[in-house]
């Protein structure tokens, strides 16, 4: 891969994270996410392993405790199937937000993740992230040049009045804090999931 591709590839990747909302920080809290697909299957099977790897190891413990106790109401019957479950599926989160640092709102509904997130999961499972690659690239490249030309524009007429100078500033900031949040994730010093749109160019894994 040549210089000008890795660079590419680095501007993409870093837009994948800038861009991401705090809903896409928390699609591990959507029922067809990963964790609770994780945790579906260790149901059906019987076997926890797949689910561990979403906790720390300190909280493994927690985990095999409810999981078993799961196994054991959910025969009992239907409902209590389907209440057993939610249990452990709202436990298992709960627990591995919590070893993100990261505060936990409940279970969102299927459907919820966003475009983004959904193909770099998908890109996984494809073995190639030539799409994930191609939709982030004109993300990207739109996010800038939408930003950067009204920026232009206002300047034009900036110095026109207050108020045009004030709208002027308001899009060079947007401007600006864009770039910015894209060249911190690139340095891998960006902001923490939920950081200030205003600061990173996105609401905020």
């Amino acid at each position: 891969m040549n210089i000008k591709k890795k660079a590419s590839l680095v501007i993409l990747v870093a837009g994948l994270v800038a861009m991401m909302s705090a809903d896409v920080n928390a699609h591990c809290d959507t029922l067809d996410g990963p964790v609770i697909v994780d945790a579906k299957a260790s149901l059906a099977t019987g076997d926890v392993t797949p689910v561990l790897k979403w906790v720390k190891a300190e909280h493994e413990a927690e985990i095999r405790d409810v999981f078993s106790k799961t196994l054991v109401v959910r025969k009992t019957s239907p409902t209590a199937k389907e209440i057993a479950d939610r249990f452990f599926f709202e436990t298992l989160v709960r627990v591995h937000r919590a070893g993100e640092g990261a505060p936990y709102t409940g279970l969102k509904e299927a459907g919820k993740i966003d475009r983004a997130v959904a193909l770099a999961d998908k890109a996984l499972e494809s073995g190639s992230p030539s799409k994930m690659v191609k939709v982030l690239k004109g993300a990207v490249e739109k996010g800038i040049h939408s930003r950067y030309t009204l920026a232009v524009k206002r300047k034009k007429r900036a110095n026109k009045s207050v108020k045009e100078g004030r709208e002027f500033v308001e899009a060079y900031v947007r401007y600006v804090h864009f770039v910015e949040g894209l060249h911190k994730q690139i340095k891998g010093t960006a902001h923490k999931p939920g950081a200030d749109e205003s600061q990173s160019g996105h609401k905020g894994h």
